[in-house]
């Protein structure tokens, strides 16, 4: 049944900032745009998460994935991985964007020794990487046998057929560190012998990871990176309310350090069940849930024990919630992301 306001309506353009005083402190390297994810109690507690921009990415295949974690996460903000896919394949996206800052990159170009130039070509314009690993078996985590840079080449020089390990910088001229090398050593290392890339191998010879000069020169550029207490990058994953018992402890195991129930309808017992079970194995989880979009919704999934509710299902080409289930909402936009302050 629709409801009629009896009080005007406002647009943003009626509503004016009044200024206060403006003091030496009122400078924009002043300005905190943190904001709290979990719950918490003002003026008593601090939230146990939180991000240092107001910027959180939709629980959507077509935006969410490891690739645009690392990217939000770089910058401060939050994406949470979408869980439209099987448990494993959402773990491994977790699992590359908490390796990515722990000073390894997993290597995506590699090449064997019998590969050819035409191969090099190939996969420098399809990765845009200009360094690949040459390992024994052509792998990310084969024995390491050398480095090709674009320095390494010239294609107006050499035949395309001509194979890497004739070209290739081998493993004895290349700086290399043992599994285990801390972010701060392996950039010490890289700035004292004057070297782009450090490749990270085990005990066996295997290559484990790749640390670049690029990285640290983007992190002093971006000091706002949301980081957890081990330097690696802070990374949501979503959750349904059908595979959860199984997927919330998979998630966690990959390093996942905060959950968000989602759907376009989340004022719902599937919903309440999911977060007492969550509540009741995992205590010290974060999770968040939702959509709703009125105080009824949100004291329910509140009092469910969630610690963070996402408010507003918002209209359009793709979401059409509104059309399907006939649900109102008085505000602009979709899946906008609200702290619960408790």
């Amino acid at each position: 049944m629709a409801k009629i306001f009896e009080e005007e309506s406002r647009t943003f353009s009626e509503y004016l900032l009044v200024p206060n005083l403006t003091t030496e402190k009122n400078t924009p390297d002043q300005v905190d745009l943190s904001a709290p994810i979990a719950k918490y109690k003002k003026g008593q507690e601090e939230s146990r998460l939180k991000i240092n921009i107001p910027m959180v990415s939709a629980v959507m295949q077509a935006v969410s994935d490891d690739g645009m974690a690392i990217a939000l996460a770089r910058c401060g903000g939050l994406s949470f991985i979408f869980q439209s896919q099987s448990i494993e394949s959402q773990c491994a996206m977790i699992r590359r964007v908490k390796k990515y800052k722990a000073g390894i990159v997993e290597s995506d170009s590699n090449l064997s020794p019998e590969d050819t130039l035409e191969k090099v070509i190939e996969l420098h314009e399809r990765t845009g990487h200009g360094t690949a690993a040459v390992t024994e078996d052509g792998t990310a985590e084969g024995k390491l046998l050398g480095l090709v840079t674009t320095r390494d080449y010239r294609v107006s020089r050499l035949s395309l057929d001509t194979k890497v390990k004739e070209f290739m910088t081998p493993i004895e001229k290349l700086v290399t560190a043992p599994e285990g090398t801390s972010l701060k050593e392996a950039n010490d290392i890289i700035w004292d012998n004057k070297i782009n890339q450090l490749p990270i191998v085990n005990s066996e010879g295997r290559l484990v990871g790749l640390v670049f000069r690029k990285d640290y020169e983007f992190h002093k550029a971006n000091p706002y990176e949301l980081l957890d207490s081990e330097k690696k990058l802070i990374v949501g994953a979503g959750i349904n309310t059908r595979d959860y018992q199984e997927r919330i402890p998979a998630l966690l195991e990959a390093g996942a350090d905060v959950l968000c129930l989602d759907s376009s309808d989340g004022f719902s017992v599937w919903q309440e069940r999911a977060l007492k079970w969550c509540k009741e194995n995992y205590p010290d989880a974060i999770i968040g849930a939702g959509n709703v979009v009125d105080a009824e919704g949100f004291k329910f999934l509140a009092d469910c024990g969630a610690d963070f509710i996402k408010i507003g299902i918002g209209g359009g080409s793709i979401c059409i919630t509104r059309e399907q289930k006939g649900i109102g909402c008085g505000q602009a936009g979709d899946r906008l992301l609200h702290s619960s302050l408790l």
